[in-house]
């Protein structure tokens, strides 16, 4: 066993694998917009090839719905370590998330490649110049010459796949783990399994509420302004503050994070006394949510 395992067991957990995976994901949002973004402002030159626009547009669906998918099977290791706290390891035993994992990122993949090599055969007509700080699909098939009806349909099926039915299946999670922490007796009990579902919670907010603005508006209402917002707090921001939502709360990592920083007093002194404030405002708020439904 390597050193940091034996320095940090309770890290290396089914739960914090999925979250090492949604980091990974995260980060991979981040770099597939923001580094092209920022040539471009700085550069002042506002161009992309075509191929570079179906890279992009690939990578951010592959990893948008694979985030989807993983959030949603994360919903379903919170319900399991709630309700069936005994048989976790077994139901979600490391070879389980290896498997939540891997069917995620496939399936972002197989969807992603069908929506890209479908939406790049369209010939581009006039000026082409795309309304977005990035490549956005519904922005670039608007300079389409020919009808894309089909193609919206082919989005509006696959936004209920990867948003109506994950949220569903996120909500029925958290119906019954509702009813399984009413059957709790300690208030401390209460409140330690809120706090285990108050992170992932906030993250599901943040990133299926621009979401479904997003996809599951009709397409006369949509206002590019209002577009562009939502899609830089989904692509952007979300992914920037999903790290600190789940980890700068969470005793275990901030015990690991103190340990390898001992020699760096900076971190103790500086970076957690700014940062906690935010986490622990963001968690307050869902977690105070949830007491009031129960």
């Amino acid at each position: 066993m390597s050193k940091s395992k034996k320095a940090d067991p309770h890290l290396h957990t089914s739960m914090y694998f999925l979250l090492s995976q949604l980091s990974l994901i995260d980060l991979a949002f981040i770099s597939s917009i923001v580094p092209k973004m920022l040539v471009n402002f700085f550069s002042g030159k506002r161009k992309i090839s075509l191929i570079g626009c179906g890279t992009q547009i690939f990578f951010t669906w592959t990893l948008g719905i694979a985030e989807c998918l993983l959030l949603t099977l994360m919903a379903y290791d919170r319900y399991v370590a709630i309700c069936n706290p005994l048989k976790y390891p077994i139901i979600i035993s490391h070879q389980v998330s290896q498997k939540m994992a891997i069917g995620s990122w496939v399936g972002g993949t197989l969807a992603s490649l069908a929506h890209t090599s479908y939406a790049m055969h369209f010939p581009l007509c006039g000026p082409r110049e795309i309304h977005h700080f990035f490549c956005e699909v519904k922005a670039i098939l608007k300079l389409s010459c020919e009808d894309i009806s089909a193609y919206e349909k082919g989005v509006v099926v696959t936004s209920i796949v990867v948003v109506l039915l994950p949220i569903s299946f996120i909500l029925t999670s958290y119906t019954l783990i509702s009813l399984q922490v009413l059957q709790i007796n300690s208030c401390d009990g209460r409140s330690k399994a809120l706090a285990t579902c108050s992170s992932h919670l906030t993250v599901v907010i943040f990133y299926y509420g621009p979401a479904m603005l997003i996809y599951m508006r009709p397409g006369s209402s949509h206002i590019p302004i209002l577009n562009q917002a939502l899609f830089m707090f989904d692509t952007i921001l979300t992914p920037m503050l999903n790290p600190l939502i789940y980890s700068l709360r969470n005793k275990e990592v901030l015990r690991s994070m103190k340990k390898r920083w001992t020699n760096t007093p900076v971190f103790d002194v500086i970076f957690i006394p700014m940062l906690n404030p935010l986490i622990y405002s963001l968690r307050n708020k869902v977690s105070g949510a949830l007491r009031k439904v129960l």
